[in-house]
């Protein structure tokens, strides 16, 4: 699913929160854009071709992929204590590096040589989230809220090594569904001004098919409606899906901007 698709299900949900919370009695309603920026900590892949496992492929210390700046979308309502966000998170991954060992990938084989090797990894990420208050103090001193979430994690994408040299061009394409809970908490420190924000989710099934991430933030209000964030993140992404394996883990600072109602 390509970043142009990923924007219109965006949209689509914006306007569906516009509905729901307008219609039930809205008390938030807003969007949220992220710039992250992600250390690649590990990038491990590995194919199955004829029933055979092929070598794990290190992408990140054989074939040289290193972090970059993403940034995500978040469109997000409420209603009483229940709240719901959709975000989009596009990653996009290439690196060109000499192999000093061969390496298989769907069944074909590249070897070493001094002819390099490009590799990429490109992919879409949709978070769906759905958080109700357990504990609500909004109204005591600066304010503090407790809630659980239930995420479901869709990702989509390829993963692609080619050798011009060679005519070795090969890519594997993935999809991954990942349920997932957690909890979400909001601490006030100065009324209507600073404001710390931490969440925490994990799920997903089996050992090969997961998902953790977490985040804590502090934001600042300088004008209604509006609120500015600074914060750290990280996220490991696991899945054995069709016969291909991969295992990402990113951690790194962001910056937020949010505009909310």
């Amino acid at each position: 699913m390509n970043q142009k698709v990923g924007k219109r299900v965006l949209m689509f949900a914006f306007f569906f929160l516009w509905g729901f919370v307008g219609q039930a009695g809205a008390f938030e309603l807003g969007a949220r854009g992220y710039l992250w920026f992600p250390q690649l900590k590990k990038a491990d892949f590995q194919t199955i071709a004829n029933n055979i496992k092929n070598n794990e492929i290190n992408a990140k210390d054989v074939l040289g992929m290193s972090g970059k700046t993403t940034y995500a979308v978040e469109a997000y309502g409420g209603v009483g204590k229940n709240h719901l966000s959709l975000t989009f998170t596009p990653f996009d991954y290439s690196a060109d590096a000499v192999i000093t060992n061969n390496i298989t990938f769907n069944g074909k084989t590249i070897f070493a040589s001094t002819n390099p090797v490009r590799s990429e990894l490109a992919y879409s990420m949709f978070d769906l989230k759905y958080q109700r208050d357990l504990i609500n103090m909004e109204n005591v001193l600066a304010g503090f809220s407790l809630g659980g979430i239930a995420q479901v994690k869709y990702s989509t994408g390829t993963f692609k090594l080619n050798q011009t040299a060679t005519a070795f061009e090969e890519k594997r394409s993935f999809d991954s569904f990942l349920p997932m809970i957690g909890l979400g908490a909001h601490i006030g420190l100065i009324a209507n001004l600073l404001e710390m924000r931490a969440m925490v989710t994990a799920g997903g099934y089996g050992s090969d098919n997961y998902s953790y991430e977490g985040l804590a933030d502090l934001s600042i209000t300088p004008f209604p409606f509006l609120d500015i964030h600074a914060g750290y993140k990280l996220m490991q992404l696991k899945m054995d899906v069709n016969d291909y394996k991969m295992d990402t883990l990113y951690t790194g600072p962001y910056l937020l901007l949010s505009i909310g109602f």
